[in-house]
Protein backbone atom coordinates (compact mmCIF):
# COMPACT_ATOMS: atom_id res chain seq x y z
CA UNK A 1 0.00 0.00 0.00
CA UNK A 2 2.84 2.05 0.65
CA UNK A 3 4.39 1.70 -2.28
CA UNK A 4 1.04 2.48 -4.46
CA UNK A 5 0.63 5.60 -2.53
CA UNK A 6 4.37 6.92 -3.28
CA UNK A 7 3.62 5.70 -7.09
CA UNK A 8 0.59 8.08 -6.96
CA UNK A 9 2.86 11.18 -5.43
CA UNK A 10 5.06 10.73 -8.06
CA UNK A 11 3.00 10.69 -10.89
CA UNK A 12 1.23 13.63 -9.60
CA UNK A 13 5.00 15.33 -9.06
CA UNK A 14 4.85 14.47 -12.96
CA UNK A 15 1.67 15.97 -13.86
CA UNK A 16 2.29 19.17 -12.02
CA UNK A 17 6.27 19.99 -13.86
CA UNK A 18 6.25 18.16 -16.48
CA UNK A 19 5.44 21.03 -19.38
CA UNK A 20 7.38 23.61 -17.07
CA UNK A 21 10.43 21.19 -17.62
CA UNK A 22 10.26 20.18 -20.75
CA UNK A 23 10.07 23.90 -21.69
CA UNK A 24 13.37 24.94 -19.28
CA UNK A 25 15.28 21.88 -20.69
CA UNK A 26 14.07 22.92 -24.20
CA UNK A 27 15.48 26.39 -23.77
CA UNK A 28 18.53 25.14 -23.04
CA UNK A 29 19.30 22.28 -25.37
CA UNK A 30 17.43 23.89 -27.92
CA UNK A 31 16.27 20.20 -29.31
CA UNK A 32 13.04 18.39 -28.51
CA UNK A 33 13.86 15.24 -28.47
CA UNK A 34 16.86 16.15 -26.14
CA UNK A 35 14.66 18.12 -23.79
CA UNK A 36 12.47 15.32 -23.58
CA UNK A 37 15.06 12.75 -22.76
CA UNK A 38 17.04 15.00 -19.83
CA UNK A 39 13.05 15.63 -18.42
CA UNK A 40 13.15 11.76 -18.24
CA UNK A 41 16.36 11.37 -16.61
CA UNK A 42 15.23 14.03 -14.09
CA UNK A 43 12.07 11.81 -13.19
CA UNK A 44 13.99 8.77 -12.67
CA UNK A 45 16.74 10.55 -10.74
CA UNK A 46 14.25 11.75 -8.70
CA UNK A 47 11.63 8.73 -8.08
CA UNK A 48 14.64 6.93 -6.60
CA UNK A 49 16.03 9.25 -4.83
CA UNK A 50 12.95 11.03 -3.73
CA UNK A 51 13.46 10.75 -0.04
CA UNK A 52 16.39 12.26 -0.25
CA UNK A 53 14.77 15.49 -0.98
CA UNK A 54 14.89 17.79 2.10
CA UNK A 55 12.15 20.59 1.06
CA UNK A 56 14.60 23.23 1.99
CA UNK A 57 13.57 24.96 -1.72
CA UNK A 58 10.25 24.35 -3.64
CA UNK A 59 9.57 21.34 -5.76
CA UNK A 60 9.81 23.27 -8.54
CA UNK A 61 12.68 24.77 -7.64
CA UNK A 62 14.92 21.47 -7.18
CA UNK A 63 13.38 19.75 -10.20
CA UNK A 64 14.12 23.33 -12.28
CA UNK A 65 17.89 23.07 -10.58
CA UNK A 66 18.22 19.14 -11.32
CA UNK A 67 16.82 19.66 -15.33
CA UNK A 68 19.24 22.37 -15.60
CA UNK A 69 22.43 20.25 -14.32
CA UNK A 70 21.46 17.60 -16.80
CA UNK A 71 20.84 20.40 -19.72
CA UNK A 72 24.76 21.68 -18.89
CA UNK A 73 25.78 17.77 -18.34
CA UNK A 74 24.15 17.57 -22.22
CA UNK A 75 25.57 20.57 -23.38
CA UNK A 76 29.42 19.61 -22.34
CA UNK A 77 28.59 15.51 -23.74
CA UNK A 78 30.34 14.17 -26.72
CA UNK A 79 26.99 13.85 -28.18
CA UNK A 80 25.74 17.08 -28.14
CA UNK A 81 29.10 18.13 -29.67
CA UNK A 82 29.02 15.91 -32.63
CA UNK A 83 25.10 16.73 -33.46
CA UNK A 84 23.98 19.56 -35.72
CA UNK A 85 21.56 21.74 -33.78
CA UNK A 86 18.33 23.12 -36.18
CA UNK A 87 16.08 25.57 -34.65
CA UNK A 88 12.56 25.35 -36.21
CA UNK A 89 10.09 28.39 -35.76
CA UNK A 90 7.49 27.35 -38.11
CA UNK A 91 4.25 30.37 -39.18
CA UNK A 92 1.35 28.76 -39.97
CA UNK A 93 0.29 29.83 -43.46
CA UNK A 94 -2.82 31.19 -44.37
CA UNK A 95 -2.20 34.41 -41.97
CA UNK A 96 -2.80 37.91 -42.13
CA UNK A 97 0.25 40.40 -42.76
CA UNK A 98 0.18 41.41 -39.18
CA UNK A 99 0.50 37.97 -38.02
CA UNK A 100 3.19 36.87 -40.23
CA UNK A 101 4.85 40.10 -39.37
CA UNK A 102 4.13 39.46 -35.83
CA UNK A 103 5.52 35.57 -36.02
CA UNK A 104 8.56 36.34 -37.57
CA UNK A 105 9.59 39.10 -35.22
CA UNK A 106 8.68 36.55 -32.46
CA UNK A 107 10.85 34.16 -34.55
CA UNK A 108 13.51 36.19 -35.00
CA UNK A 109 13.51 37.26 -31.10
CA UNK A 110 13.52 33.24 -29.91
CA UNK A 111 16.41 32.50 -32.42
CA UNK A 112 18.15 35.53 -31.26
CA UNK A 113 18.01 34.53 -27.67
CA UNK A 114 19.06 31.13 -28.25
CA UNK A 115 22.08 32.02 -30.07
CA UNK A 116 23.20 34.08 -27.14
CA UNK A 117 25.71 32.22 -24.58
CA UNK A 118 24.52 30.27 -22.07
CA UNK A 119 25.20 31.79 -19.31
CA UNK A 120 23.09 35.10 -20.70
CA UNK A 121 20.78 32.86 -22.30
CA UNK A 122 19.39 31.20 -18.92
CA UNK A 123 18.79 34.39 -17.43
CA UNK A 124 16.63 36.36 -19.94
CA UNK A 125 14.52 32.86 -20.67
CA UNK A 126 14.26 32.95 -16.31
CA UNK A 127 13.79 36.25 -16.40
CA UNK A 128 11.33 36.96 -19.17
CA UNK A 129 9.89 33.84 -20.16
CA UNK A 130 9.74 32.20 -16.71
CA UNK A 131 8.90 35.85 -14.97
CA UNK A 132 11.11 35.14 -11.78
CA UNK A 133 12.69 37.73 -9.70
CA UNK A 134 16.60 38.30 -9.44
CA UNK A 135 16.54 36.78 -6.28
CA UNK A 136 14.69 33.59 -7.69
CA UNK A 137 17.41 33.29 -10.35
CA UNK A 138 19.77 33.66 -8.21
CA UNK A 139 18.51 31.26 -6.11
CA UNK A 140 17.86 28.64 -8.61
CA UNK A 141 21.48 29.44 -10.51
CA UNK A 142 22.91 29.28 -7.05
CA UNK A 143 25.06 32.46 -8.02
CA UNK A 144 24.72 36.07 -6.39
CA UNK A 145 22.28 38.44 -7.06
CA UNK A 146 24.68 40.95 -8.91
CA UNK A 147 25.78 38.39 -11.00
CA UNK A 148 22.69 37.96 -12.07
CA UNK A 149 22.01 41.39 -13.11
CA UNK A 150 25.10 41.62 -14.66
CA UNK A 151 24.22 39.33 -16.68
CA UNK A 152 20.97 40.83 -17.40
CA UNK A 153 22.29 44.12 -18.47
CA UNK A 154 24.84 42.08 -20.75
CA UNK A 155 22.37 39.57 -22.67
CA UNK A 156 19.91 42.91 -23.00
CA UNK A 157 22.95 44.32 -24.95
CA UNK A 158 23.73 41.59 -26.98
CA UNK A 159 20.23 40.99 -27.82
CA UNK A 160 19.93 44.93 -28.77
CA UNK A 161 22.69 44.87 -30.90
CA UNK A 162 21.66 41.45 -32.79
CA UNK A 163 18.03 42.79 -33.24
CA UNK A 164 18.64 46.90 -34.14
CA UNK A 165 18.37 45.95 -37.37
CA UNK A 166 14.95 44.84 -37.55
CA UNK A 167 12.03 47.44 -37.72
CA UNK A 168 10.09 45.69 -35.43
CA UNK A 169 6.25 47.42 -35.38
CA UNK A 170 4.57 44.82 -33.81
CA UNK A 171 6.76 43.82 -30.93
CA UNK A 172 6.77 47.37 -30.24
CA UNK A 173 3.50 47.54 -28.91
CA UNK A 174 4.08 44.13 -26.34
Amino acid sequence: MNGYLEEQRFQQVMQEHMDYLLKLAYLYVKEWSAAEDIVQEVFLTFYQKFEQFEERASLKTYLGRMTINRCKDYLKSWRYRTHILTNSFKTPSKKSRNRIVENDEKSELAESVLELPLKYREVIIHYYFEELSVLEISQLLTISDNTIKTRLRKARALLKEKLKHGEWEVLIHE
